[in-house]
């Protein structure tokens, strides 16, 4: 974590205002609509409580252990335009935190805080 991003499980449509209240400014979604089944909040009810709250979000979902060049280059694109600070989420966290790793290391996002 740095003043710029943080990691998180999976979030629910309710959370987005606290979100929106701890100052997070955007929220990436790394995770797959259903991955989990049915009891998975879908990506659009996301989007939507997050837009209520005020967030931009970006939905870019990620197969957990088959993190691509594409996957890291079209996140890094997000992260660099998003509002920071950005919340990214996926089912434990792990996921998201491994993309933004991976960017980090191949020098696509700019890590000053």
């Amino acid at each position: 974590m740095t003043t710029t991003v943080s990691f998180a499980a999976q979030l629910h449509p309710e959370q987005m205002p606290e979100v929106a209240s701890r100052g997070f400014r955007s929220v990436i979604n790394n995770r797959p609509d259903f991955e989990h089944g049915p009891d998975q909040p879908p990506s659009a009810a996301l989007e939507e409580a997050a837009r209520n709250a005020g967030l931009s979000y970006v939905f870019q979902p990620v197969i957990s252990g088959a993190i691509s060049q594409f996957d890291v280059e079209t996140f890094a694109r997000h992260f660099q335009e998003l509002p920071k600070p950005v919340l990214m989420f996926c089912r434990s966290g792990a996921r998201s935190n491994n993309l933004y790793q991976m960017a980090v290391q191949l020098g696509l996002v700019d890590t000053a805080d």
